[in-house]
């Protein structure tokens, strides 16, 4: 789904989000300016924003001065796109902010502040590519050992008869 152009309700505290138009990269973010300070990117929006050397003059701009309401983070939310239930997730493998996504139309929502954590963990995506990755070896690594363990624990509890047996085909 691409850049949406309805006026969409916020999912953490229900009132009008406003349009912010990023020329640099052509979207619409939509910010709940008069309520939790919360943003919205439509499906593959995020991307353009979530690394530190991005432009995100605009969104700051918008929010500058403004005193935003705190709201519940743990509550259910819902997609102001698609009306699916958001779904909470780490934004990064660091596991320090979670965020809400939509898995039916690719949409996330950030409460306010949570754009400027998540643009202090890394300073590009290959960065955060490369923790990703070493999170990813790291998981099956530990994994494989398990494997390797239980093997192991299997053949040693094996019955004399099958090593005999296995001795004699296998060497």
């Amino acid at each position: 789904m691409s850049d949406n152009f309805k006026t969409l309700k916020c999912p953490a505290c229900q009132k009008e989000m406003t349009k912010v138009f990023v020329p640099s990269e052509g979207v619409n973010v939509d910010i709940c300016l008069d309520g939790c300070g919360g943003i919205y990117f439509d499906t593959r929006e995020f991307k353009y924003f979530d690394e530190q050397d991005e432009n995100i003059d605009e969104i700051v701009k918008a929010a500058e001065g403004r005193t935003f309401q705190p709201v519940n983070e743990n509550l259910p939310r819902t997609c102001p796109v698609c009306g699916a239930r958001m779904v909470k997730n780490y934004a990064s493998v660091k596991k320090e902010v979670k965020i809400d996504e939509c898995y039916a139309c690719g949409g996330k929502f950030l409460d306010h502040g949570e754009l400027e954590k998540i643009r202090a963990q890394y300073a590009t995506e290959e960065d955060r590519s490369a923790d990703i990755m070493k999170e990813v070896y790291s998981t099956v690594g530990l994994e494989i050992k398990r494997l390797e363990a239980e093997n192991e624990q299997l053949r040693a509890n094996r019955s004399p008869l099958k090593k005999l047996f296995d001795k004699m085909i296998y060497g």
